[in-house]
């Protein structure tokens, strides 16, 4: 019997894409094995975001390579959308972009019975939204769930409308069916992910919301918590919010994304608010959820970006007060708009600034964790390791307690007492 290993780079959905070919290699009777195992398939799920993920796909398939010739390698994902035929050089079996991935075993087979090398990858202009499915992933509590594909907004920095196409959507009678199998299986907490959710259902008949796709999650018997995956703050009117607070498992945790607190840094990479508007977003969040976790994406070294402009940024993590920031220098992608823009930072730049900002979102952070010290929130156990039991408030707090008894999928009430380095502790309330 063969066997199969998996490696993915990037984001959640890419998560779920290599999870759902992990389980069409299953049903044809491939054992999956540890990527670090040897394999007779080894499939890597590329990413092109950053020039790290490109770097970082090309070293491993090249590692694959030379560490593993009589295996068959499969590149997928987007790098390998956007890099095609020209993959094919390095010597992979198959190269599949961001489509057909629902035919990879088929593919694989055909490529190896006809001894030839393989490159599947197909335009994106008019494509269907991928029907993939998953019935679990690795983690035992908490599971992502696909509802959309694709991206029209083409901001001048980003590669992914190229590679991930436009904007697809999964009918809601899909998301219902998915969200009460991975009920059925056990999951308590469903991620809900997409390249860009605010558009969801816009291609659609009818039209139907995002609001209506959670609304068929919540449906699932079993499922405790529904988290959200990233938003555009043009999605999070007070509306939105009174309609998510109308759904009982949703975690009061937004992930908006700035990318820039400069209004003129925002035009320049044609994002579709302003920095006012960005504030708003969060006001109308937080009235109706006041004690809302509000993470976000800064892309910081774009192509002009001024110290006053970087300053503005830094102005905007400070009055948001993020529970969290992810950091990221600006690269420059070929085929995008930036990447020949006047005002190229230079590398050290970039990294300098990126640190600056890790370093106010770590004190928003800390702070915002603080503001919990004291309150009881419910938490997940995910995970017991040594003792020690491990889970997330909904506001995605990471919480450590005693063991004593406590089973992963459990969910407890908290009184947070303590704020440690890698999270909080506390007492659970046993009435």
């Amino acid at each position: 019997m063969n066997s199969v290993a998996f490696h993915t780079l990037g984001c959640r959905v890419n998560q779920y894409d290599t999870q759902a070919m992990l389980e069409l290699f299953r049903a044809r009777g491939y054992v999956v094995v540890p990527f670090s195992d040897d394999a007779d398939v080894y499939v890597i799920n590329t990413c092109t975001v950053t020039g790290t993920g490109d770097k970082k796909s090309l070293q491993l398939a090249r590692r694959v390579l030379r560490e593993h010739p009589a295996s068959e390698l499969v590149l997928c994902g987007c790098l390998a959308q956007r890099m095609g035929e020209e993959l094919l050089s390095l010597g992979p079996r198959l190269v599949l972009g961001t489509q057909r991935r629902n035919e990879v075993v088929d593919l694989l087979e055909k490529a190896v019975n006809e001894d030839i090398r393989l490159c599947a990858v197909t335009s994106l202009a008019s494509v269907p939204f991928e029907p993939l499915v998953i019935s679990g992933q690795q983690d035992h509590t908490r599971c992502d769930l696909k509802i959309q594909e694709g991206c029209n907004n083409h901001c001048t920095y980003c590669i992914i409308p190229s590679v991930r196409g436009p904007i697809r959507s999964r009918p809601p009678e899909e998301i219902r069916a998915e969200a009460a199998r991975l009920a059925a299986a056990g999951y308590r907490e469903i991620v809900i992910t997409g390249i860009h959710l605010t558009s969801y259902g816009r291609d659609l008949q009818g039209r139907p919301s995002l609001l209506e796709a959670l609304g068929e999650v919540q449906k699932a018997e079993g499922i405790l918590r529904i988290r959200l995956g990233s938003l555009e703050p043009v999605i999070a009117t007070r509306a939105f919010a009174e309609g998510l607070l109308a759904l009982p498992a949703i975690c009061p945790q937004f992930h908006l994304a700035l990318q820039s607190g400069s209004e003129t840094v925002l035009r320049r990479m044609k994002r579709r608010y302003t920095a006012q508007m960005y504030l708003e977003s969060v006001q109308a969040l937080r009235s109706v959820f006041p004690e809302c976790a509000i993470t976000t994406d800064i892309l910081t070294g774009f192509p002009g970006e001024t110290e006053a402009e970087f300053e503005q940024t830094r102005q905007m993590i400070r009055e948001v007060g993020f529970a969290r920031i992810h950091v990221f220098p600006f690269s420059a992608r070929e085929g995008t708009e930036a990447a020949h823009m006047p005002g190229q930072l230079s590398t050290k730049e970039k990294e300098a600034r990126a640190r600056i900002l890790i370093a106010d979102g770590q004190q928003t952070a800390r702070a915002y964790e603080r503001g919990m010290l004291g309150k009881v929130r419910s938490v997940l156990i995910e995970e017991i390791e040594d003792g020690v039991a491990r889970g997330y408030t909904p506001e995605y707090i990471p919480v450590f307690l005693p063991a004593n008894g406590l089973t992963s999928g459990q969910l407890v009430n908290v009184h947070l007492r303590t704020l440690e380095d890698t999270g909080m502790t506390g007492e659970i309330l046993t009435d």
